[in-house]
């Protein structure tokens, strides 16, 4: 067996720990390698009163789910069932999916995957009188709450995972700071890349910020702007198929 070829571009994806496989694949699709700078690992919570406030937002008339994460932290802490006449509701495909897979078969999500694309959902339209659970991490969704409280909702906030920081690794700095081919940053989170910013030695932040940027968001594409980032271009939405076809788009496109 010959070696396998090596990437002619890379992708940078700053997701949890562990959190890269999906990515990994998509781009190694497109002739893409993939260098993995997590900020953070994902950490369920497992205490009584997380239980608890679990309990309360699972019996709401009206559920929504932030990630794929908490679906899996929630559904650890308790078996997850649908009662008649319930709403339940996802902020995009794969948290729907993640849904489904722990035995939700009605779930409603937008085609836009994002806070903004969920708020437009009919379902969310009007909430007045509505006790509403929303599932989720600490600083997860912070659009989300007050915009549905706006609306009429009373929230029951389940946070059933956290994000926990980590350094971020010696030897990912090595290949950043080592990397000679093209690359581009997929973006999903504003939170995750300020976190990277904060740890990254000043010698490779610049780098770092020269970098063209694949956003999924308008959101995020705006918090690249703001971080100083000069070549942004907004992905058709958050998945990793998405995300890394806009990054082959841009890189074909002279963005590199």
């Amino acid at each position: 067996m010959g070696h396998p070829t090596p990437p002619a571009w890379y992708v940078i994806s700053l997701r949890p720990q562990g959190g890269h496989d999906a990515l990994r694949r998509a781009a190694r699709r497109q002739g893409a390698g993939l260098l993995a700078l997590s900020p953070w690992r994902i950490a369920r919570c497992a205490d009584d009163a997380t239980r608890e406030a679990l309990r309360a937002a699972l019996n709401c008339p009206v559920v929504v789910f932030t990630s794929p994460a908490a679906v899996a932290a929630a559904h650890a802490l308790q078996p997850l069932r649908s009662s008649l006449g319930q709403s339940w509701l996802a902020v995009g495909s794969g948290t729907a999916a993640a849904l489904r897979r722990a035995g939700i078969d009605d779930v409603a999500f937008p085609a836009r995957m994002d806070s903004e694309g969920l708020l437009a959902l009919a379902g969310l339209a009007d909430l007045r009188g509505t006790t509403l659970g929303f599932i989720t991490a600490p600083d997860g969704r912070n659009l989300l709450v007050p915009t549905l409280e706006a609306r009429g909702a009373h929230v029951l906030r389940a946070e059933v995972y956290r994000r926990a920081s980590i350094p971020l690794g010696t030897r990912a700095l090595e290949a950043l700071a080592g990397l000679e081919k093209p690359a581009c940053l997929l973006l999903s989170s504003g939170g995750a890349l300020h976190q990277v910013l904060a740890q990254l030695p000043d010698g490779l932040s610049g780098r770092f910020r020269a970098l063209p940027v694949v956003a999924a968001s308008e959101r995020l594409a705006e918090a690249a702007c703001e971080a100083g980032f000069a070549r942004v271009v907004l992905a058709d939405g958050p998945r990793p198929a998405q995300l890394v076809k806009a990054a082959c788009t841009a890189r074909l496109n002279g963005i590199r």
